[in-house]
């Protein structure tokens, strides 16, 4: 990092080593300076592989001292994100700001408890990152002007369209699309559907690019589990037997449906 921002805006740090954060990390490199930090030596190296770019990815938090905005990308687990959060709060230059690309969990919440109300943000990306183009933003009340102003440049930086919205469980996308994907696999067993059909008549019935079976497994079906908890739609008992059993879609091999 050469400690000066060029047309990215900031000086980006990525927290994280999981998809979301990598594949951030990889499309903001392509606009500026970035880091990417991974908690272990075992996820930093997956992250080098994935990224190629080794010289991005740093194992202890203190690298990210002198970034202008940090990117929290961790687990969705409240008091998890409030720790690395408040850790970032404590390293971080006065004027850096702090985002958490949460999907579900109150930003107010997460602004008021890692000490940096004014300069926070719910940056809600989607994945694959580089491919999609809506960001979700939420602000905390007491969020300031330049924090909304630079927030909003960084987005435009990405090639992303911004639409604020409210701090709801789920924001806008999820509370509206996690009812309809678990409503497609209560149908699936109600029905002895096959996975693909329901898929196929989505994507050809109603112009979807993936069907609502698929895109469970992309998301995860862990992440979707903890999802349906946030926002508090029932979670379908195939989803919870399926987490119980590994079976977490893509990234684990099978879903409902099988990778090789």
């Amino acid at each position: 990092m050469t400690g000066e921002s060029t047309n990215l805006g900031e000086r980006l740090g990525v927290v994280g080593s999981g998809t979301i954060a990598i594949r951030l990390a990889r499309l903001a490199s392509e606009r500026g300076d970035v880091r990417l930090f991974a908690r272990s030596n075992q996820s930093a190296v997956r992250a080098r592989e994935l990224l190629e770019a080794a010289e991005l990815v740093v194992t202890e938090l203190g690298d990210l001292r002198d970034t202008s905005f940090v990117v929290e990308a961790v687990t969705e687990d409240h008091d998890v994100k409030v720790g690395v959060l408040r850790e970032l709060h404590e390293l971080l230059p006065e004027d850096a700001i702090l985002a958490s690309t949460t999907s579900a969990l109150s930003i107010e919440r997460l602004a008021d408890e890692c000490g940096r109300a004014d300069r926070f943000v719910g940056l809600h990306v989607f994945n694959p990152v580089d491919k999609m183009e809506l960001v979700e933003l939420v602000y905390p009340a007491a969020a300031s002007t330049d924090t909304r102003r630079r927030t909003e440049a960084f987005c435009e930086a990405l090639d992303k369209t911004v639409v604020e919205v409210p701090d709801i469980p789920g924001f806008v996308v999820n509370r509206l699309l996690f009812p309809l994907l678990f409503a497609a696999v209560e149908l699936l067993d109600e029905h002895e559907l096959k996975p693909d059909a329901i898929d196929a008549c989505m994507k050809l019935g109603a112009g979807h690019p993936m069907g609502p079976l698929a895109l469970l497994d992309f998301v995860g079906l862990d992440v979707a589990e903890a999802i349906g908890e946030s926002i508090d739609v029932q979670v379908p008992d195939r989803v919870r037997r399926m987490v119980a059993d590994g079976k977490l879609g893509k990234k684990a091999g099978s879903g409902f449906y099988e990778y090789g």
